[in-house]
């Protein structure tokens, strides 16, 4: 264990509260918010899993009785009862079940088979040339996004695999000619999950948790289909160039693969033709999909994703021993759990009240729509200090919907504001090496160097952000507004 990043968390927390308390803050709110940049730092560092990091918070917080709506006051005298109860309050969420049924409904399509034909398809149909190559591995990416919450389960777990298997067939190794092809690959594979992580709401894990933080913040809920139309031309248009972008920021010096697409041809054949567990999932996505896209007036997006979880069990396309050993389902609940505990109880205990009212002193004056442009632009960037977007969404997201509060109150401003924050969770991730969740298996191949790595990032994070900024707010202020 390293002892040295399991200290600095303390030491921070440590600091900040014999730090004198700000005018305005309680001693019970400035401890509060000592507790939470010592969660904060410990979930950037992860001296322990991140999920044991927002468990120790919580309990800390549940020990001194702070946390819970009014534990801010100077003379609040909160009961252990409202502090347990507060602490667990985040483990009975509706989102945070759905990011747990989702990541088993991922599993499925793992267990069953169906993520890697899909793959396999789309590699035969497209693997012809090295462009192609790069439009399949895009397309199954669009494919399961919908469905795979987790981008580490979906881009490192069901796609790497079959992708690392091509570079190796064409003489491209890590040592020996990594800009052949595997270079290329690699790219377009870590960018194009992070477009998809934008365009679905259930693309990204921590979409569900800021989703939930907003809402916790009085921001009104968007619907799966409000998400998606709010950034469909900008993922359409990001989604439809990125393979072509890195072909041209990042060419591969070979341009024809037949080897690629026969290999998947090959692999199909081994498969034989689709089982009858495949045709099963294949249908049960589909429910899935069909209901969040349209059944909001009345059936909730959890109570569907658990149904779809245990039909999985009940048609045997998993175990109930899968479920139950599905330590990263699991290890997503509990550590998403605290968290949203965590991040609401800055609200409670009166803390984001307080920078509010700091950032309507400073910000006095300044244009909204302007505003709005500077906190995107600002919360996107600071993603360079974060390796989580998960640690992202926790530390910065409630803070930032309070300062937009505080240039514009108007609920609808606020909303809006919010969206673009939400949006830009999956497209940050091209940033760093340690972007987000599959950002170091990729990195990890060894086909893209770290100097080039950084490099490809600042390029396609810069275009993504624009991107993000010239399409979506127009397109949301004059069309969009009326599905969200």
């Amino acid at each position: 264990m390293n002892y040295v990043k399991l200290l600095l968390p303390v030491i921070v927390a440590v600091v900040i509260f014999i730090l004198p308390t700000p005018d305005g803050l309680s001693f019970n709110a400035w401890l509060y918010f000592a507790i939470f940049m010592g969660v904060v730092v410990g979930l950037i560092l992860e001296p322990v899993p991140p999920a044991l990091v927002g468990l120790i918070g919580v309990g800390i917080c549940i020990w001194f009785r702070i946390g819970p709506a009014g534990s801010g006051a100077v003379d609040a005298n909160v009961k252990p009862a409202a502090a347990i109860s507060w602490g667990l309050a985040g483990f009975s969420d509706a989102t945070i079940w759905l990011i747990f049924a989702a990541f088993m409904i991922g599993l499925g399509y793992q267990k069953s088979g169906l993520g890697r034909r899909i793959a396999l398809i789309l590699l035969r149909a497209l693997g012809k040339t090295t462009l192609g190559l790069g439009y399949a591995i895009a397309i199954a990416d669009g494919i399961l996004a919908p469905f795979i919450p987790s981008n580490s389960a979906r881009s490192g777990g069901t796609l790497y695999p079959i992708v690392s298997s091509i570079p190796p067939m064409l003489g491209s190794l890590p040592d020996k000619e990594p800009r052949k092809v595997g270079g290329y690959l690699v790219w377009v594979s870590l960018a194009a999950t992070c477009v998809t992580s934008s365009m679905f709401f259930t693309g990204l894990a921590p979409n569900l948790l800021a989703m939930t933080t907003a809402e916790k913040s009085g921001v009104e809920v968007i619907s799966w289909m409000g998400w998606f139309m709010a950034f469909l031309p900008c993922g359409i248009i990001l989604f439809l160039a990125t393979p072509f972008l890195a072909y041209i920021f990042y060419p591969p010096t070979s341009k024809g693969s037949a080897e690629a697409a026969q290999w998947a041809r090959d692999e199909l054949e081994k498969l034989g033709k689709t089982t009858l567990k495949e045709w099963l999932m294949l249908g049960l996505a589909v429910f899935a999909l069909v209901l969040w896209i349209f059944g909001g007036s009345f059936i909730n997006a959890t109570a569907v994703a658990l149904t779809v979880m245990i039909a999985m069990v009940l048609l045997g396309i998993v175990t109930w021993q899968d479920i139950i050993g599905n330590k990263a389902a699991w290890n997503v609940l509990a550590w998403f759990g605290s968290l949203v505990t965590l991040a609401g109880g800055l609200k409670n205990v009166g803390f984001l009240e307080f920078v509010g009212k700091l950032c309507e002193a400073n910000l006095q004056g300044v244009d909204p729509s302007t505003a709005m442009i500077i906190l995107v632009v600002l919360f996107y960037l600071l993603h360079y200090f974060f390796a989580s977007t998960t640690a992202h969404v926790t530390a910065l997201l409630a803070l930032f919907i309070t300062i937009a509060a505080s240039v514009n109150p108007d609920p609808a401003y606020v909303r809006e504001v919010t969206l673009y924050l939400m949006l830009s969770l999956g497209v940050m991730g091209i940033l760093t090496p340690y972007g987000t969740g599959p950002s170091p298996v990729w990195f990890g191949s060894g086909y893209v160097s770290g100097k080039d790595f950084w490099k490809l990032g600042f390029i396609f994070g810069m275009i993504y952000l624009v991107a993000t900024l010239v399409i979506c707010i127009p397109w949301v202020k004059y069309v969009a507004h009326a599905w969200l």
